[in-house]
């Protein structure tokens, strides 16, 4: 269990525009069994009579940070996370069998239903919003509205660009990506991970996972952020993040082509904000644009001095504007199932 809190939600001033709010414990925290193989971890935090709101961490396979929990003013938000499977606190670490898309939108409603939440705002980037738009478009009454950072709608065009396209930009970067591997095995960069990946040897995988999370960890801010590099690779980050990733990148995402598009009219009623860096090299501004312009009801955010990361300033500031803005908008009570 974690630690509780020991400051008063409604003691909080609201966040000064240009950060987040402060550090915040949960109140609640648990393990929620989901098959016979994965635990998930979940926390709550903030006011328990507030809109719940939850997050959903990138990767797939980032996992939580307590940063996560302070992009919500805690007076007004019932701030709920979760770690998926494989991923942070949530056991086993790294496990690919049985971690699908359509399992974690099961998940979450599970979730959803043991916490007693009639309907939330969804908030996630990079891979959290391909999550909460699979979601969403599965469970749309369940959602009160979407903020999203970094879009990702898997497409094929998108994978290349993360293991291909990304050397255009961070040569030096790609180069000791793909200087891991022999250079008769370069031509296919995920199958050759892939097959390092899944070794049952650690000696051959925790390297390719370091190699890997260096190499995405390097490309997510605008300016080097040698601390956030050096976060990325540690062992247990990058076990999951490398192999999740490389798991949903050779399974398509676990999702039909054009999916994501395709089904917008199941959502497209639905508020949403999309905060996208003008510079973002992880997942490029013409995603974010494909979604807003078949999401006639959204709002995109170009933030123009910054990259992936959620912690860069302009976007960090853009998404404390968005929680603010929906928790001040009319929706009535968030009830209870």
């Amino acid at each position: 269990m974690s630690d509780r809190s020991t400051v008063s939600p409604n003691s909080l001033a609201p966040a000064a525009s240009a950060g987040l709010f402060p550090p915040i414990a949960p109140h609640r925290s648990g393990h929620l069994p989901v098959d016979d193989l994965h635990i998930l971890y979940w926390e709550e935090c903030g006011n328990p009579a507030g809109m719940p709101v939850l997050f959903l961490h990138g990767g797939p396979g980032g996992g939580l940070s307590p940063a996560h929990r302070r992009f919500f003013n805690p007076a007004h938000y019932r701030i709920v996370l979760f770690d998926q499977r494989g991923a942070g606190r949530s056991t086993p670490l790294g496990e690919v069998r049985a971690n699908t898309t359509p399992l974690l939108v099961a998940d979450i409603e599970r979730l959803r239903v043991m916490l007693g939440i009639e309907q939330w705002l969804l908030f996630g980037g990079s891979w959290g919003s391909t999550l909460a738009l699979a979601y969403g478009q599965a469970h749309p009454e369940r959602c009160i509205g979407f903020i999203l950072r970094g879009v990702f709608l898997f497409g094929d065009d998108e994978v290349d660009w993360f293991l291909q396209g990304m050397r255009w930009f961070f040569p030096e970067v790609h180069d000791e990506f793909t200087s891991h591997l022999p250079e008769d095995e370069r031509a296919d960069l995920l199958q050759a991970y892939a097959r390092r990946l899944f070794s049952s040897d650690p000696g051959i995988t925790l390297p390719a996972a370091r190699a890997w999370a260096r190499y995405e960890g390097s490309c997510s801010y605008l300016r080097p952020n040698a601390q956030a590099v050096m976060d990325f690779s540690a062992d247990p980050v990058a076990l999951a993040v490398a192999r999740l990733e490389a798991h949903y990148f050779l399974n398509k995402g676990f999702l039909e082509p054009g999916q994501l598009l395709r089904d917008m009219a199941r959502i497209s009623h639905l508020p949403a904000v999309i905060v996208q860096g003008r510079y973002d090299m992880v997942c490029p501004p013409a995603t974010a644009l494909r979604l807003h312009q078949a999401w006639p009801g959204s709002q995109l955010e170009l933030i123009a001095t910054a990259g992936h990361s959620a912690m860069e300033p302009g976007i960090t500031e853009a998404l404390v504007r968005a929680t603010d803005a929906f928790c001040q908008r009319d929706h009535g009570s968030p009830g209870r199932a």
